[in-house]
This record gives C-alpha cells, sequence and structure tokens, in this order.
C-alpha cells in the first residue's frame, strides 16, 4: 500500500524512495521482524491453551525429544506466515502479479500444513492426514501458479522462454519443455515444499537454512528483474520478478522474529504450516525467475534431507537393510552422538556455503 504514495511524490520529494525495491526490501525486512516480536508471545501463548499436550513427539525418533520437546506448541508457521503477509501487502507493489502468485502458493501450502497441524494436536498423532491427498492438494496449487506464471513471460527475443528451461553456466542455452514445463514447475514447488517440512526436525535447524535460501532468491530476483544488472550478468532478464525480493525481504525478517523463540530450547515449533509454505514460496520464486535448477545448489541442504529419506525407505524396501541410522540424516547424526547445537549449527555452515555456490553461478557465464 505505500508503494502507492509514489503518487504524491510530485507534491513530496522524499516519496521518490518508495520507487526503489531496495528501499521497500529493507522496509519489508524490519516490518515483519517487529510484527513478530510484538505479536509473537501473545500467539505462542494463544496456541499452548488451544493445543494443550502440544506437538505429539514420534515414537521412533530420538528418544531425548520426548523428553525435552513434549508439550512444546506447534503451527508456528501462523507468526511468519502474518508477518510476512502483513509486510508484503505494505511495501510490494499490489499490481505486480508475481507477488500475488508466490503468495497464493505459500498461504495455499501454509492451509494445507495448517489442516495437518490441526490434526495432528487433535488427534495427538504425527501421522496427520493421507500423504496422498496433501500431495494432490500441493500438485494442484502449484500446478495452477505455474500455469499463471507461464503466461506472465513475454520476451521477444525468445518467444517460447516461457516454458523453457535455462541453465547455469551457460549464457544463452534454454530448453523448451512445451506445457511440460507445468509439470516440471509443479514438481519443482511440491518438492521444495516437502523437502524443507523434512528439514523441520530440530529447533532452529529449518529456519535458518530457510532465510539463507530466501535471501539468496530475494538477490536473484532483482538482479533478473532489472535489465541493467540482467544484461551485465549476461543472465535473463524476466520483467516485474524484481517485486519478489520484498515478498523475500518480509519472509526474512518474519524468520528473524521467529527464529528468536524458536532457538534452542524452543518455544515453540514451526510445523508444517510454516515449513510446507516456505519451502513452497522458495520453489515458485525459483521457477519465476528461471533459476530452477539453482535452486538445487542453494536449497542443497534441503535436497539432501529429503533424499537421505528417499534413500532410507527404498533401501528398507528392496533389502531390508537401512542406509543411514535414522531419517532424515539429521537424525542419524544425532545417533552418531552429535548434539542438537551441533548438527544445527554446522547445518547452516552447509547452507550458507551452499548458498555461495548457488550465486556465485550468476557470474560464472
Amino acid at each position: 500500500m505505500l508503494y502507492w504514495l509514489i503518487d504524491l511524490s510530485g507534491r513530496l520529494s522524499v516519496l521518490n524512495v518508495f520507487r526503489y525495491i531496495t528501499f521497500r526490501t529493507g522496509g519489508a525486512i524490519i516490518t515483519a521482524l517487529l510484527f513478530v516480536f510484538l505479536f509473537g508471545p501473545a500467539i505462542i501463548d494463544r496456541l499452548r491453551l488451544l493445543q494443550g499436550k502440544g506437538q505429539p513427539i514420534r515414537p521412533d525418533g530420538p528418544q531425548s525429544h520426548i523428553l525435552t520437546k513434549a508439550g512444546t506448541p506447534t503451527m508456528g508457521g501462523l507468526m511468519i506466515l502474518s508477518g510476512a503477509l502483513v509486510s508484503t501487502l505494505l511495501w510490494a507493489n499490489p499490481a505486480n502479479p508475481y507477488v500475488w502468485v508466490v503468495l497464493g502458493v505459500t498461504i495455499g501450502f501454509g492451509l494445507v500444513g495448517f489442516y495437518d497441524d490441526y490434526l495432528k494436536v487433535t488427534k495427538q498423532s504425527h501421522g496427520g492426514f493421507s500423504g496422498r491427498t496433501r500431495l494432490i492438494l500441493e500438485a494442484i496449487i502449484a500446478g495452477l501458479a505455474c500455469f499463471v506464471m507461464v503466461r506472465l513471460v513475454h520476451l521477444p527475443a525468445l518467444p517460447h522462454f516461457g516454458t523453457s528451461l535455462a541453465f547455469p553456466f551457460f549464457k544463452e542455452l534454454v530448453l523448451d519443455l512445451g506445457w511440460f514445463f507445468v509439470v516440471f514447475g509443479m514438481f519443482i514447488i511440491v518438492g521444495a515444499g516437502n523437502a524443507v517440512n523434512l528439514t523441520d526436525g530440530l529447533d532452529g535447524l529449518a529456519i535458518v537454512p530457510v532465510m539463507i535460501a530466501t535471501a539468496s532468491f530475494g538477490l536473484i530476483a532483482y538482479l533478473c528483474g532489472n535489465t541493467v544488472f540482467a544484461d551485465y550478468l549476461q543472465i535473463h532478464y524476466v520483467a516485474g520478478t524484481g517485486e519478489l525480493a520484498v515478498l523475500c525481504g518480509a519472509v526474512v525478517g518474519a524468520g528473524l522474529g521467529f527464529l528468536w523463540f524458536n532457538a534452542p530450547p524452543a518455544s515453540i515449533f514451526m510445523g508444517d504450516t510454516g515449513s510446507l509454505a516456505l519451502g513452497g514460496m522458495i520453489g515458485t520464486v525459483a521457477v519465476a525467475t528461471k533459476h530452477e535448477i539453482v535452486l538445487a545448489v542453494i536449497g542443497g541442504l534441503f535436497v539432501l534431507e529429503a533424499v537421505s529419506v528417499i534413500v532410507q525407505v527404498a533401501s528398507f524396501k528392496l533389502t531390508g537393510k537401512r542406509v543411514f541410522k535414522m531419517a532424515p540424516i539429521h537424525h542419524h547424526f544425532e545417533q552418531l552422538g552429535w548434539t542438537e547445537p551441533q548438527i544445527v549449527i554446522r547445518f547452516w555452515i552447509v547452507a550458507v556455503v551452499l548458498a555461495l555456490a548457488g550465486l556465485s553461478t550468476l557470474k560464472l557465464r
């Protein structure tokens, strides 16, 4: 809404600052952070009152979790999503379609995760609702978003760029997937949402890598949406995506506020409400900016967590043997004797290194 203050810049020149994405991104970070700081304690108290026993702990998980994490309320994603939503609506350009597409996926995935969390809390079961049903709902949301984004891309030099896959390290190499790109993009978004969901198993483990990946894609969105920077870096210009930097900034700010309460020992868990929504958001920004492959690098930690589960399940079904002591892989390291802070901080370091590697592809063309 503040974007509309530009209309008054003719009378008051200082309002010109609202034209700049960088200024509004900074404002979005601060606004979301303050929102979560101010309303976070009340949200936690309310959730604790409504949930009673809190999130049920997996009986087959590490035994230490049953002792230390039992009774902690979940659905902390509501804090992040509400802060990010308010901040985005306040600072982003409301006429930008990409903002609404990414917000739609974020809220849609958040609602799916919220219902899953609700069933877990009310039934005191870690099962939630049918995994197949959940995947179908996520696929529908992601598919609609990809269909809209394909229609938004207009690049005269590459008429089929909307349905094309761009490759890092190459200036001009693109592969036109036709309308199969909608299925491909849907897979990226759903995969990202569930990969982040699998990572959310220790206090602070998921939220910091999420903020690192979100900040990285906020920068990528800004560069891809700016003709000067896109030309200088020899990356494909995607008109309108620069505004997604504001939304990413809002998520980073809300994530910082959430981390204050999620730091060990956590006062609240993110839950599927947050992890599915944030993963879906990152995946959607990657598809919008045509950096789907780079997502596998920047979000490599999430990929590792997801692959560890796939390998574990496949190995056990095919051979009856387990590759890891426990999956996802952060539980494997717990079984090896690593303490929770060691795992969390080391995974943060890995996330930073992978983000730097992913961002380096912008210049290596």
